[in-house]
């Protein structure tokens, strides 16, 4: 799209979540910049499983992108369309642009402002509460960690953990997986592998498995993950940029595979690693220096690369206990717990917008 010399190259953003909203951050000196976002907020989605135990941890976790991002133009909306020049809106506005960057990783459509979100944890919150028997299903990091939560600040609670894999935590090693099955059974939370619930068969409060065993709950969470937030974009410019799994794919550059103006960052690539809130921030600590260059007309040899981050991950369990894998070193208790565990990386993330801890 045509700019006139000295003015400020356009870039829209779409999809606020970390790599969204921080790559934002780090462009909006120096260009136009545009978000467009379904919500009016960025949560710090790691700590989404505290805030259902403790809903006042909301009032740091949910920031308002007005509140940090302000030079950046704040567009509360779904993208729909993409063509060589725009990005077109649920409501029929188009965004033009010099250059994109796609960022919409999983689909959430829960709370489309902080209020609504903040209303929607106190409703988890009480319905925990008031159960006296609680059913998690999945067994990766969210079910885990949801588990963990609810056992650690509500111990008298029953709680069953259904999985189908083979071993929880199944994204990293086996001994990590073992480590959070021992700390969970020394919990007293019930964990049955192997087997999947039909929550639709639900009959009186009692599911089923799949090995016939029956589970009684007053209630239950689906912690199975959420799609790719990759659907939109198989009708657009990008549908032949989408591998077999949904992931657009990208250079070592953070560039859309044949797009020189397009780049895409989170878990929306298809960059072989653990797709978490780390990679995503330095996805975009790539991205945006390399936007920068080319906004100001430099050669494409000095753009950055990426390489796949490390396989290191960090699971949470309550408050004060953790489990750490880094490459092939486990570690579990309180040393990850401290890292981790308490704040959850609030106060850091709020610091690296530029807020307040």
């Amino acid at each position: 799209m045509a700019t006139s010399i000295g003015e400020k190259k356009k870039v829209v953003v779409v999809g606020g979540g970390v790599g969204g909203t921080y790559i934002s951050k780090l462009l909006e000196d120096h260009a136009d910049v545009s978000l467009i976002d379904e919500k009016q907020y960025f949560e710090i989605t790691w700590a989404s499983l505290r805030t259902m135990v403790e809903p006042a941890v909301a009032e740091r976790s949910l920031i308002n992108h007005r509140d940090f991002l302000h030079k950046t133009n704040i567009i509360a909306s779904t993208a729909v369309d993409i063509d060589g020049k725009q990005v077109v809106t649920a409501q029929g506005h188009s965004v033009p642009y010099d250059y994109l960057v796609i960022a919409t990783g999983h689909a959430n459509s829960t709370g489309y402002t902080k209020t609504e979100k903040i209303k929607h944890y106190q409703t988890e919150y009480e319905k925990i509460k008031s159960a006296n028997s609680i059913l998690v299903v999945g067994g990766g990091p969210t079910g885990v960690e949801l588990a963990a939560e609810i056992i650690v600040d509500f111990p008298d609670k029953k709680i069953t953990l259904v999985h189908r894999g083979a071993r929880l935590l199944e994204f990293i090693g086996e001994k990590a997986g073992k480590k959070a099955l021992d700390w969970l059974v020394s919990k007293k939370v019930e964990v049955l592998l192997g087997q999947s619930v039909n929550l639709n068969s639900a009959s009186g409060g009692v599911h089923s498995t799949s090995s016939g065993e029956k589970i009684h709950a007053d209630c239950h969470f689906l912690c199975t993950g959420s799609p790719l937030g990759s659907s939109w974009l198989k009708k657009t410019i990008l549908k032949d940029c989408l591998d077999e799994q949904g992931r657009l794919m990208v250079d070592a550059n953070m560039r859309v595979k044949g797009h020189d103006n397009i780049f895409a960052i989170g878990d929306i690539t298809d960059i072989p690693e653990i797709k978490q809130a780390y990679a995503a921030k330095s996805h975009a600590s790539v991205a945006a220096p390399n936007l920068k260059i080319l906004m100001k007309g430099k050669e494409v040899k000095k753009l950055s690369t990426y390489s796949p981050a490390k396989p290191i991950a960090l699971v949470s369990l309550g408050r004060r206990e953790g489990i750490l894998q880094v490459m092939c070193f486990t570690l579990s208790g309180r040393i990850p717990g401290k890292i981790k565990s308490g704040d959850l990386f609030i106060g850091k993330t709020r610091t690296d917008i530029g807020l307040q801890p």
